[in-house]
């Protein structure tokens, strides 16, 4: 899953972005600002991996924005002016789109955050420590089937036991790799183990978890 912010001073510019993100579903938009400062402020306390920033802004310009954000976070310009295509590429911008831009533009740009997030190093840790009313417990990710997500509790199965965590989904995909997708808005999979994908559902051993349509063509 794909976490992201967009910064844009104009509001319909807001409104068109929340409604492409709303239509794909590893795309989670957890907020939009008019204002660069407070989305600036917004993503160092709570990091994303993707921001929709426009370049023309009236306080401060995307372009300058950009240079100031982590090296790791993945960059979507979105402006009006074609002229500034060459200067965002020169700061390793993953993407120019040019407004207004269409439901398949924008999604192909989603698509390229999502398989360069799935390029980076950092997946290949191999464990995430998950905490429990017993302590903090390392979960081996090759180890881990799936995770059913009931309130603000998820489970997690795996190989021969479960670990129940006060977490929600939301938190829990920012410490996953991206091998672990969503397959139904209540359970989370370990694309490398299922075994077998049928029309409603996947099974991975013993198994069977249900396929929602909103998640269905991202398997």
């Amino acid at each position: 899953m794909l976490t992201a912010i967009a910064i844009d001073d104009e509001h319909m510019a807001l409104e068109v972005i929340k409604s492409h993100a709303a239509k794909v579903p590893f795309l989670e938009l957890e907020a939009v600002f008019s204002d660069a400062i407070r989305g600036f402020d917004y993503h160092k306390t709570q990091p994303v991996d993707l921001i929709f920033l426009d370049i023309n802004m009236p306080d401060i310009s995307g372009i300058d924005l950009a240079g100031m954000l982590q090296t790791e976070t993945m960059v979507v310009f979105t402006t009006a002016y074609s002229a500034y295509a060459v200067k965002g590429f020169e700061l390793n911008a993953l993407d120019y789109l040019l407004k207004p831009f269409s439901l398949s533009r924008f999604l192909q740009a989603c698509q390229k955050a999502r398989d360069w997030k799935e390029l980076q190093p950092a997946e290949t840790n191999g464990h995430v420590f998950i905490k429990t009313s017993e302590g903090q417990i390392k979960v081996n990710f090759s180890d881990l089937l799936f995770c059913e997500a009931t309130g603000n509790y998820v489970t997690l199965y795996l190989e021969g036991e479960k670990v129940i965590t006060r977490m929600t989904f939301k938190e829990l995909e920012k410490l996953l790799p991206s091998f672990f997708i969503r397959t139904h808005r209540s359970f989370l999979v370990n694309k490398n183990r299922i075994e077998k994908i049928e029309k409603h559902q996947v099974q991975i051993r013993e198994h069977r978890i249900p396929i929602s349509q909103s998640y269905s063509g991202f398997l």
